[in-house]
């Protein structure tokens, strides 16, 4: 099953930015835009985790993250539009998890809500791992696409697996290696390359254009799945 994410914000316009980027990476994303009503879905559908904005209508973020806390121990990340420390301090204090302040790129608010879920010893998150049409099954090692099951392997699979579990960090040649080296993979870097160019392959990705894995030159590989292009990939 799939991590549930309650978003409380009274910006429609953000609830859906942020519903359709967690959306591709396997999350399962419920929304509100008024406190009262994302308190009564809190209640009702017992989610993974709490997206929270500060700034809403009747009651603030604070009294809402202090209400939930009085019935609940759900991981909360706390948004606002002002940046100070006091608003850092006064959420964390009330029992906040974490704190994003606006704008923020949403790949660093999916990194928090993974590391949140696991330090809460939160499973569902590191066993499946969607991408789009892209779906990694860590503990069946299998691998989706479009729906379709590809054929990839050991090696291919556990390359993926490693670029996948760290989408947007760039992965030296030398930490793919070493990974690989642990099922027998000869020890030299030309492998790594033969192994992600047949992994390519099967991922109909083109080296040119990648829309899941990215080569930075003279470094090693840089996973990319999943997140928007062109520049339009930070939430205001």
């Amino acid at each position: 099953m799939k991590p549930t994410i309650l978003i409380i914000d009274d910006d429609e316009k953000l609830n859906q930015l942020i519903r359709r980027y967690l959306d591709d990476f396997g999350f399962h994303t419920i929304s509100a835009v008024h406190p009262k009503n994302g308190l009564e879905k809190l209640a009702r559908m017992s989610p993974d985790l709490v997206i929270l904005d500060i700034m809403l209508p009747d009651m603030n973020g604070f009294e809402v993250c202090k209400t939930i806390r009085s019935q609940s121990n759900v991981p909360i990340i706390m948004l606002t539009a002002r940046g100070e420390l006091m608003d850092r301090v006064v959420g964390l204090e009330l029992g906040a998890d974490d704190y994003l302040p606006k704008p923020f790129e949403p790949r660093e608010l999916v990194a928090r809500i993974q590391s949140i879920l696991r330090r809460a010893g939160n499973q569902k998150v590191t066993s499946i791992l969607q991408f789009g049409k892209l779906v990694i099954d860590l503990d069946r090692q299998t691998v989706k696409l479009d729906g379709d099951l590809l054929p990839l392997t050991t090696h291919e699979f556990t390359a993926l697996s490693l670029l996948a579990k760290h989408p947007g960090k760039v992965m030296n040649r030398d930490t793919i290696l070493q990974e690989l080296r642990g099922i027998d993979c000869d020890a030299f870097n030309r492998s790594v390359d033969i192994t992600m160019s047949r992994l390519r392959q099967k991922l109909k990705d083109d080296p040119r254009t990648p829309s899941f894995i990215k080569t930075i030159w003279g470094t090693g590989y840089l996973f990319i799945g999943g997140e928007e292009k062109d520049g339009q990939n930070e939430i205001q």
